[in-house]
């Protein structure tokens, strides 16, 4: 071999091997700048989940006919920051403390509806649930409640909440008021199934 052929394959071999680490360098710049992305993703994921919104999943029938087992929704968890719960809308919360002694888990998540807030007369009578003595219309239960509960009054940082399932639901005329710092947020949204997908 020529001392000129021998100069082209030197260069032809740097040339490879300048290609190969070029290669390297562009594989490596891909996954750091796809592990950013991932980094960033997760990271967006979690702040919305704590502080946004989340997905839930209904375990019980407290709330049918509005929400039926294994409906999935969305929480949101803004909306509290601005203002307290008012009276219809759906809240899902940590048990309060009575329920926590009775072996609830502080972490487990109930929903029901807001019926009463703070200052507000709650009653029930002959199926008939009053607020500061007026009946409050309510299309939206399965049956009228088939008990009857003493007129009581919302304390201040506190809401009155009823499952829809008024006779097979755990709720305030069961266990009494619910703390608002108690709440996640409020369910506005079911994903699934899709045949009943759409705003609460």
């Amino acid at each position: 071999m020529t001392s000129k052929e021998k100069n082209i394959d030197l260069k032809g071999s740097n040339l490879d091997r300048q290609q190969q680490e070029d290669k390297k360098a562009s594989l490596r710049q891909k996954i750091k700048e796809n592990g950013t992305t991932v980094g960033i993703a997760l990271i967006l994921a979690f702040l919305i989940r704590v502080f946004i919104a989340e997905p839930r999943y209904i375990p019980s029938a407290s709330m049918v006919p509005t929400l039926l087992t294994g409906d999935r929704l969305i929480v949101e968890k803004v909306s509290y920051n601005f203002h307290p719960p008012t009276r219809g809308e759906i809240v899902v919360f940590q048990p309060p403390a009575k329920l926590q002694i009775l072996g609830y888990d502080k972490n487990q998540a109930f929903i029901k509806r807001a019926i009463a807030t703070e200052g507000e007369t709650v009653a029930v009578q002959n199926g008939i649930v009053y607020i500061n003595d007026r009946p409050l219309s309510e299309d939206y239960i399965a049956q009228p409640p088939a008990y009857n509960l003493q007129a009581v009054t919302v304390p201040e940082g506190n809401i009155f909440v009823m499952g829809d399932n008024r006779n097979n639901s755990n709720d305030s005329h069961v266990w009494g008021f619910l703390p608002v710092k108690n709440i996640i947020g409020r369910a506005v949204f079911r994903f699934f199934p899709l045949d009943r997908i759409g705003i609460i």
